[in-house]
């Protein structure tokens, strides 16, 4: 019996700690959210769950952001690489028409747009 009795002393004693956790994590949860989150209900006391889906809005907004800026680095990447493949070089395509089409001096010569 007295490990019965031992076990219904402590559970009030883990259930207290483990309140005081979650409150310490969202008392820092509030601390880092940014001051525009915050400012949403001046004039009210925040209540937890509110803490809480300011925390999600936020990380979701950030999510989009780092999504957004991923999927812009993937384009400019596939566009630098589309632009090291493509040779604009006026003087290379004249040379290579001008060799291929006509091997003659007057025809090989650079061409020039002015």
């Amino acid at each position: 019996m007295t490990l019965f009795f031992f076990l219904q002393l402590r559970k009030p004693l883990v259930e207290k700690l483990r309140r005081e956790r979650i409150n310490s994590c969202i008392e820092q949860l509030k601390s880092l959210l940014s001051p525009e989150f915050l400012s949403q209900q001046p004039d009210s006391k925040l209540e937890k769950a509110d803490i809480l889906e300011m925390t999600v809005c936020f990380l979701t907004q950030l999510q989009q952001q780092r999504n957004l800026l991923t999927h812009f680095n993937k384009l400019q990447t596939s566009c630098d690489e589309n632009l090291r493949e493509a040779d604009f070089s006026p003087l290379s395509s004249t040379v290579q028409t001008g060799t291929t089409k006509d091997t003659s001096p007057t025809n090989s010569a650079l061409w020039r747009p002015w």
